[in-house]
């Protein structure tokens, strides 16, 4: 199993598909089996071209791809600039197949559940999936529950992926599956036979206040916490935080749903984070962009720099414990980056710097060592800004924002 990462930040698009795919050339020792290009907005009308000329020149069993805001390479990310990137491996062995997403959707809930299985691929085979989607035509809210039944019961392959962010208007992102390129829809890659994939999915947010059960509520609306007004409880535990931390709470105020309640205890991982939408003063209710129901348990959660880089690193740290990557996938908001960080390739240089090899004991031990700049990236790492990330927390994936989202490729 071999991976090459190659990037060109570059307006002309047939000089930064040659430019990649002559790169990915000399790693690899032969034809890819799977390519993913990702390219930016300024890309978008010439995307038939760019994957005529990736099959062209690397000739690919599949390619698949999308448009983003942003694209990424090793320890590089190219925001709102020009740019294309591409993953591509040989992968001995290791079953592909795709299909795009409205062959999934079928309105006899049976059949759609059949369908879904077949072409996913759910057997104990499958390893994992790859979704990409346009965020306008794509209903994710219904296809991506589907798609986690579809896999079986105890079985937990994961599905990762992300939405097509080149474009804020419908029709204006493009979605590649090897010769066919659309402006809507999405594609789905199934892995199958001897690839292990981890995942990654750092939402960023630290937890505050107490943990409280959702007594009253509706659709996404939360109407009483612990049997007292939510919007009474949501104030009590925000004006008991010191003054400093408060100011975490200007880039919002968020919620964090226990995903399994069976969990005797909850930490890092088992919360799914979302907006709090606003507040009814009338009602003393709070709205969540997330269904809720009651019964269920929840925590207040603020999202920083600080805290969004300490949870990737601590994810990071649990990969090291297992043999060095083959490639990675990697798909982060569009509203971290520079936004978050205020600095560039924050996401990409830390998983790149989690590989590096580790200086000697003496040398590491030494106060105040500089760190040097990554030169040469440990490991093959491609990847784009998404508009959404698709990633699994126990077992579940779900879309998530200002994640993110990597898939971790071994030999298995």
């Amino acid at each position: 199993m071999r991976f090459a990462s190659a990037l060109l930040g570059h307006t002309d698009p047939s000089r930064a598909v040659e430019t990649v795919c002559e790169q990915c050339s000399r790693t690899l020792p032969g034809p890819p089996d799977l390519v993913c290009v990702f390219f930016s907005k300024h890309h978008v009308p010439h995307a038939a071209m760019i994957g005529a000329l990736i099959r062209s020149r690397l000739k690919p069993r599949v390619l698949v791809g999308c448009s983003a805001a942003g694209v990424i390479a090793d320890a590089t990310e190219l925001e709102d600039s020009p740019g294309l990137t591409v993953l591509a491996a040989t992968l001995p062995g290791v079953g592909l197949s795709t299909c795009w997403t409205d062959d999934l959707i079928v309105d006899d809930e049976d059949q759609a559940r059949a369908r879904m299985a077949e072409l996913l691929g759910a057997d104990d085979a499958l390893r994992g999936a790859i979704l990409l989607a346009d965020p306008f035509s794509v209903p994710l809210v219904r296809l991506l529950p589907a798609l986690n039944e579809a896999r079986g019961a105890g079985r937990i392959p994961p599905i990762l992926g992300g939405l097509a962010s080149a474009s804020s208007d419908p029709g204006g992102n493009a979605i590649i599956l090897d010769d066919r390129v659309e402006n809507r829809g999405g594609v789905m890659l199934s892995l199958r036979g001897p690839i292990r994939i981890d995942t990654i999915v750092s939402q960023g947010c630290r937890p505050f206040g107490p943990n409280f059960v959702i007594t009253k509520a509706r659709r996404n609306i939360i109407f009483q916490l612990g049997g007292k007004p939510a919007m009474e409880v949501v104030s009590e535990v925000v004006n008991e935080l010191p003054e400093d931390q408060r100011e975490g709470l200007k880039s919002g105020l968020f919620i964090g749903r226990v995903i399994n309640e069976f969990k005797s205890r909850f930490g890092r991982g088992d919360f799914l984070i979302r907006n709090v939408m606003g507040v009814d003063q009338n009602h003393g209710a709070v709205a969540v962009a997330e269904q809720v129901s009651v019964g269920q348990t929840i925590r207040l959660h603020m999202r920083d720099a600080h805290t969004a880089h300490e949870d990737l690193v601590l994810l990071l740290d649990a990969q090291k414990l297992y043999a060095k990557p083959a490639g990675i996938l990697l798909v982060t908001c569009n509203g971290r980056g520079r936004k978050m960080f205020g600095a560039p390739n924050h996401d990409a240089a830390t998983i790149m710097r989690a590989f590096m090899p580790q200086a000697a004991g003496e040398s590491a031990a030494k106060p105040g060592i500089r760190i040097e700049p990554i030169t040469q990236a440990p490991v093959p790492l491609a990847g784009f800004f998404a508009a959404g990330e698709i990633g699994p927390l126990d077992g579940t994936s779900f879309v998530h924002g200002h994640t993110a989202c990597a898939a971790i490729f071994r030999s298995a």
